[in-house]
């Protein structure tokens, strides 16, 4: 039964991501469609992570699954008022990447001493990535431990990035394998370009909200 759990979750997470990033920020349905997000993604990443382990605990859908959980909860915990409910949240989610970046680097060197540069089908070079994006998503959480919670702009980029880096990992999950985009969209949307157009879109509004921020310009992403 989890297969269905995990395949609905994640169409509801692309979908409500992508509705988040296109609304107005802060409004309504920004902020109802980024919960929404979340809840999709928590139940997509751990009904994945649980699939995979039952194949391999090398499974890389075993990583993407947790990644997901920790990213939407760090998003999360961004934008709410400070507690220590959020606090130890954070702790318990710095412990996690903590784990996904040592595991990803192991796994990494393992996938690049194999012939073939892989590791169940998933490159070193993604491996490598992920482990340093993770890396520094826990620095990040060091950071803010250390010197309190983030105000103003730090405060939603963080927010911003850590969503966006969730939906990139269930629209990757799922444009990334035609057989599953042919299932759903018509033929000229499972060429190799059209497939990666939506991950290159959640990188492209990502940067464009965070350099929004940076420039100072009047804007509201979440309260």
């Amino acid at each position: 039964m989890l297969l269905p759990i995990h395949i609905v979750a994640g169409g509801f997470a692309v979908v409500l991501g992508a509705v988040a990033l296109l609304a107005p920020k802060g409004g309504t349905v920004h902020r109802g469609g980024g919960l929404l997000f979340v809840y999709a993604m928590l139940t997509m990443g751990i009904s994945g992570s649980v699939l995979a382990l039952r194949q391999s605990l090398t499974n890389a859908n075993v990583l993407g699954g947790f990644m997901s959980a920790y990213f939407v909860v760090t998003a999360l915990t961004a934008v709410r008022p400070p507690s220590p409910w959020t606090r130890r949240l954070n702790a318990a989610a710095l412990a996690v990447a903590a784990g996904l970046a040592a595991t990803e680097i192991a796994l990494g060197v393992t996938a690049f001493r194999n012939p073939r540069g892989t590791l169940n089908g998933v490159p070193f070079v993604m491996l490598f990535f992920l482990a340093t994006i993770t890396s520094l998503a826990a620095i990040g959480d060091v950071r803010v431990m250390r010197s309190g919670p983030l105000r103003g702009a730090p405060r939603l980029a963080r927010h911003l990035w850590r969503m966006c880096f969730a939906l990139f990992i269930a629209a990757g999950s799922f444009f990334s394998i035609r057989a599953r985009v042919a299932r759903i969209l018509p033929e000229p949307f499972t060429t190799a370009p059209m497939r990666a157009l939506p991950v290159v879109l959640v990188f492209a509004a990502m940067f464009y909200w965070l350099w929004r921020l940076r420039a100072r310009r009047p804007l509201a992403l979440a309260r």
